[in-house]
Order: structure tokens, then C-alpha cells, then sequence
């Protein structure tokens, strides 16, 4: 459907761009993303995924705004505390974008219901703060053929990779459930880092919507805020993965 005049003006900066112009936002408009978890990592994501005209954006959370959220969960603010964080997250990006379309889901992502869920969606991202949740969404995002991107944030570090599952490195080739540490009481993170993160994720989605770039894919990039160092660790695909493995 061609663009509006008020959506040309809305994304005049993308249409600027040569690798996006009035198709490639007419692509984004056109899009569906699941974000799954609108805390530190979703708030960052979902704003830059609706400024961008992403014209479905799914939010998954079961939590509700508590006051030590407002450090670093920007989707939230002080007049959302005990709100659920979905219906919170829906007046803020209302507020930015009344046209864009978002499926509220205040609940939590299980095997159960992931099947019907991930259908409706180009892409995945996981910013989820826990393993169970991460490790979960590697499986179902595998079994339904959804690529997704990963990140996970602690103190001043941040890291993120990009998976097309059956084709590249997954989250569990990287990290492996067994030895994971229980929970624990929360050490961080650096709010702005939330930022930093997600935004790179919010990025990928872009990127892989529009088919432009390179993704970040078979690399784990890494943050130390305090030192303001980034890597980019090469992974590799693992054959005995009980997740994507030849098994």
C-alpha cells in the first residue's frame, strides 16, 4: 500500500536512505515483530521498532511496573507503577505512533502457547531477564523456524547475537543450561546499558526485515560499559546442540 502523506513526513529520514526509501518502508509498515519482555531490554526495542513503522509489534509480559523498574524500563514511568507493563507499554507507544498496531499478551511465553504465538510474526526478540525464559525461546523459535535475537545484560556487560535457526549458531550452541546460576539478587545493570543493548536488537530486526546489512549472526557482540569496550566473539554452529544439532 503506498505511503501516506503524513507517513512520508513521519519517515522522511528513512526515505532519505537508499538502502530503505518508500519500499523498503512500505516493508517495515508491512512487518510483524514479537517482543518478549518489555522491561530493560523491550522498552528500548519496542520504541525503536514502532518509531520505525513497524506495522505489528507484539509485547509479551506477565509483570507488573514496580518503582525500581523506572531506573533503566522506559516504557514505564512513575504513574504506571502496578500497572501490567504491557498495558503501561501500550500508552507510550501509542503516544508516539497512534497508528501503529500492538498485540498485548500479560502473560508469560511457554511451550503451550508459543505455537500459535510465533505464527503471527517475521521476528523474535528475547528481552527476557532470565535463562529459563532464553533457553525456552531458543526451542520454540527453532521449532517454528523464527529467527530471533538474543541479549542478556548484567552489571556493565551486554551481549547479543542474532540467530536464524537451522542455519546459524543458536543461543543454546553458545551458552549451555547446564552450570547456570540460580537466581540470585539482582546486580545491575547500568540502566543506560538497557539502551545500548536494545538498541542493537531493535537494529537487527530492521535489518533482517528489510534484507539489508549484515547480521549479526555466528557472532556474539559483546559491551563493557565501564571500559566502553565492544567484541565480536565468532561462534560457531554445534553439531551436538540438543536444540539445532544434527540429532
Amino acid at each position: 500500500m503506498p505511503l501516506t502523506d503524513s507517513q512520508r513526513q513521519r519517515y522522511s529520514r528513512h526515505l532519505a536512505l537508499q538502502e530503505i526509501g518508500e519500499q523498503g518502508q512500505e516493508k517495515l509498515l508491512q512487518a510483524n515483530v514479537l517482543v518478549i519482555g518489555a522491561g530493560g531490554l523491550g522498552s528500548p526495542v519496542a520504541f525503536y521498532l514502532a518509531a520505525a513503522g513497524i506495522g505489528t509489534i507484539g509485547l509479551m509480559d506477565g509483570d507488573k511496573v514496580e518503582l525500581s523498574n523506572l531506573q533503566r524500563q522506559i516504557l514505564h514511568t512513575t504513574a504506571s507503577i502496578s500497572q501490567d507493563k504491557v498495558s503501561s507499554a501500550e500508552e507510550r507507544l501509542h503516544g508516539l505512533d497512534p497508528d501503529i498496531k500492538l498485540n498485548l499478551y500479560p502473560f508469560r511465553l511457554t511451550a503451550d502457547n508459543a505455537p500459535e504465538i510465533l505464527g503471527d510474526y517475521n521476528f523474535v526478540i528475547d528481552a527476557t531477564d532470565n535463562f529459563d525464559s532464553k533457553f525456552l525461546i531458543a526451542r520454540v523459535c527453532h521449532n517454528a523456524a523464527k529467527p530471533y535475537s538474543h541479549a542478556g545484560i548484567r552489571e556493565f556487560h551486554g551481549q547479543t547475537i542474532t540467530v536464524h535457526p537451522g542455519t546459524t549458531a543458536c543461543y543454546q550452541c553458545v551458552f549451555h543450561e547446564e552450570g547456570v546460576p540460580d537466581a540470585s539478587i539482582p546486580k545491575g545493570p547500568l540502566g543506560s546499558l538497557t539502551g545500548i543493548i536494545g538498541s542493537i536488537q531493535a537494529t537487527e530486526a530492521i535489518k533482517h526485515i528489510l534484507t539489508i546489512g549484515t547480521p549479526l549472526v555466528n557472532t556474539l557482540l559483546t559491551c563493557d560499559a565501564l571500559t566502553m569496550t565492544i567484541r565480536r566473539i565468532t561462534v560457531r554452529r554445534n553439531p551436538s546442540c540438543p536444540v539445532c544439532g544434527a540429532h
